[in-house]
């Protein structure tokens, strides 16, 4: 599943191409994603220029003149830009057809992914308005996370996968995190010291950055917006790693699972 850094690489990806450029069309091959997209939505945004391309959680917001696109990868998406006559592939639902001539091309094989169309604040949304911090922001300290970790006794990976808590911190990036902050997963999450939340927040921004720095992690599905790989995957400390040596100690990688998820571990270095 795309996870923070595969969007964010996604949206610096589609960002130079969009903004400023005006919406010629939006042609609907495939309206049946994760929920409906609405039947007027290329009437809505035809002619509109496209003014800012941000990012909320996992979610891409392309602002428009009079309202925002909310598209959301869902598990095996990708947007692509593209020559507006390039011809289609399957599973290619959607393409935002730009006065550039190119596109921006939605596949998505599982059709998870969706679409909104949203007037007015969209971080009002029904689906962006409980979103936490960001975890590469400002907001998600130290001082944060030792506040909401203290009364609760749910696993630590578990809480940093919690959106209500911060966002998109995925499977992937959350083992790997607290294997650089040295923290077992299965650490209740009020037990950690203050030393070890201060290195879990440091960690956990390191990490993601890192992987947005080299494209995201690319197991399966996944391509950014020029439709290459990324490369994350090559530096993986646990991840999928299970029976292999530990990269730090030589200890062999273990793996369990946590909330129907894949959990790897170094029993040696992390504590």
């Amino acid at each position: 599943m795309p996870e923070l850094p595969e969007v964010e690489t996604t949206r610096r990806g589609i960002e130079p191409h969009t903004v400023g450029r005006r919406v010629v069309e939006l042609r609907l091959y495939e309206k049946r994603l994760r929920w409906k997209i609405q039947a007027d939505l290329p009437d809505l945004v035809a002619g509109q220029v496209i003014k800012h391309a941000t990012r909320r959680a996992k979610y891409l917001l392309l602002e428009l003149e009079s309202g925002t696109l909310m598209l959301h990868l869902g598990m095996s998406g990708s947007l692509r830009v593209l020559p507006a006559d390039l011809p289609r592939l399957p599973h290619d639902h959607l393409d935002l057809i730009l006065s550039s001539g190119n596109t921006l091309r939605f596949n998505d094989p599982r059709r998870f992914g969706s679409l909104h169309y949203v007037t007015g604040d969209p971080n009002e949304h029904p689906l962006l308005v409980k979103l936490a911090p960001e975890p590469l922001g400002a907001a998600f300290d130290a001082d944060y996370l030792w506040r909401v970790t203290r009364r609760r006794k749910v696993a630590i990976k578990q809480l940093l996968m919690n959106s209500q808590l911060v966002v998109g911190v995925g499977n992937i990036y959350a083992s790997e995190a607290l294997f650089k902050a040295k923290v077992r997963p299965k650490r209740a999450a009020h037990s950690l010291t203050r030393k070890e939340v201060t290195r879990l927040v440091k960690a956990v921004k390191s990490v993601l950055s890192m992987a947005i720095k080299v494209g995201g992690t690319t197991l399966r599905d996944y391509v950014g917006a020029d439709g290459q790989p990324g490369y994350f995957r090559q530096k993986l400390f646990v991840y999928e790693r299970n029976g292999q040596p530990c990269r730090n100690c030589a200890t062999p990688v273990r793996q369990l699972t946590q909330g129907q998820r894949s959990t790897y571990f170094c029993p040696t270095c992390q504590k």
